[in-house]
């Protein structure tokens, strides 16, 4: 079940809009059927899909099940870099997605967790994404905290909530940064484009920042660190190209001619840390940059250096 609060800056929007934006894999018509079907609930009570929500509201969404789809164990190689019995955090690797979806019915993490981790996974977020907290894109690399039990769960959803959860990246971006900087702009479904998110002044709008810290200069690429504040469907990716400076590989958000070499954006999820549902203690995990990004940089190097 997710759970929705809304802002003063969400004042005023309709019920199926804000659904379809804090959900990007449900269109406006799916957001709109499960109000429809009462599966969205305003402090305990259905709503309307246009009715309009005040600063404070609670909706609770309740996804019903994926078709006839089940996740199904699968013995898929995992890189697993700390487990214990209420938590794991793995290192994904570029190219694999996080849970079964509509084109997607295998060879996620999910499968690889249920069959690494049998029953021992939190079930809040339902058959298809048992154990998962929060995501990083199919073509995205780096680090994931997968979550053993509802306790578990529950915490480290806490600690994002309240952006206390440690998220860095590191990135090959398109031009020449060398002063570090702040993106701090609000980030919902692309207007017309579903499958793209963009920076929107809409009612519905969540709040997005993003911190960067430039590391080197190369021939039009520059290497950057990046550290999340908040944690939006594809944020670092809109933020970088909204000030120019696309993702190197990106090929929803870079310029059209794609660095198709990188079969995707040049991002890593380097560094994760939070505190430990059960002890309290701060934890943090670094993964080291992958063969790809690394190659990549050694064809930066090839000429001279900034």
């Amino acid at each position: 079940m997710d759970r929705i609060e809304i802002t003063v800056r969400e004042e005023g929007s309709r019920a199926d809009q804000t659904v379809a934006a804090e959900l990007p894999e449900l269109s406006r018509a799916a957001a709109q059927k499960l109000i429809e079907e009462g599966n969205v609930r305003l402090h305990g009570r259905t709503i309307r899909k246009s009715e309009r929500l005040a600063a404070g509201d609670i909706l609770t969404v309740e996804l019903p099940e994926a078709e006839p789809m089940e996740a199904l164990p699968e013995a898929i190689p995992l890189e697993i870099a700390y487990e214990d019995e209420d938590l794991l955090v793995v290192n994904k690797p570029k190219g694999m997605v996080v849970h079964p979806a509509a084109g997607h019915p295998s060879g996620t993490l999910v499968n690889a967790l249920l069959y690494h981790c049998g029953d021992s996974l939190s079930g809040i977020n339902g058959v298809l994404r048992p154990g998962i907290v929060h995501r990083i894109d199919r073509d995205t690399s780096g680090l994931l905290i997968v979550a053993k039990n509802d306790i578990a769960h529950r915490a480290l959803a806490e600690q994002i909530a309240a952006h206390s959860f440690t998220r860095e990246y590191r990135a090959v971006v398109y031009g020449n940064l060398r002063e570090s900087g702040t993106v701090d702009a609000a980030i919902a479904r692309h207007p017309t484009e579903r499958k793209r998110m963009a920076v929107s002044n809409a009612p519905h709008a969540r709040r997005a920042v993003t911190h960067y810290f430039p590391e080197a200069q190369f021939a039009g690429f520059s290497l950057l660190r990046l550290r999340l504040e908040t944690g939006r469907t594809h944020q670092i990716r809109v933020h970088m190209a909204y000030i120019g400076h696309p993702v190197a590989g990106d090929p929803v958000y870079g310029p059209k001619k794609c660095i198709t070499s990188l079969c995707g954006q040049c991002l890593h999820a380097g560094k994760i840390g939070f505190l430990h549902p059960r002890s309290g203690e701060y934890m943090e995990f670094t993964a080291p940059l992958p063969a790809y990004f690394t190659s990549f940089l050694r064809t930066l190097r090839t000429e001279a250096e900034l």
